[in-house]
């Protein structure tokens, strides 16, 4: 089993920065890819980025390019997510994702809050 671990969240004004932080442990070998996704209050949980741990191809939402980067560090096991020249929109429980050969399993979410 996978386990998820995230930092990095809090409160920050407008057009600063922020750096979320996923930790996995466990079978991390079956691991294929992991994702960042956000939930705003009243809205659906939407994808924000994601990468694939063997050739580290990545995905990102059109309203997050240009601005956030996702990366990973294999020595950690951990998955980062660099979040530029935020705005207000992009507040919302960030969760961390990870799927594997058999299963699909979420951190426990991080909350990031953008001041006008």
């Amino acid at each position: 089993q996978v386990q998820l671990v995230e930092s990095g969240g809090g409160l920050v004004q407008a057009g600063g920065s922020l750096r979320l932080s996923c930790a996995a442990s466990g079978s991390i070998s079956s691991i294929r890819q992991m994702g960042w996704y956000r939930q705003a209050p009243g809205k659906q949980r939407e994808l924000v980025a994601s990468i694939t741990t063997g050739g580290g191809s990545t995905n990102y939402a059109d309203s997050v390019k240009g601005r956030f980067t996702i990366s990973r560090d294999n020595a950690k096991n951990t998955v980062y997510l660099q979040m530029n020249s935020l705005k207000p929109e992009d507040t919302a429980v960030y969760y961390c994702k990870a799927i594997t050969y058999s299963y699909n399993i979420w951190g426990q979410g991080t909350q990031v809050t953008v001041s006008s």
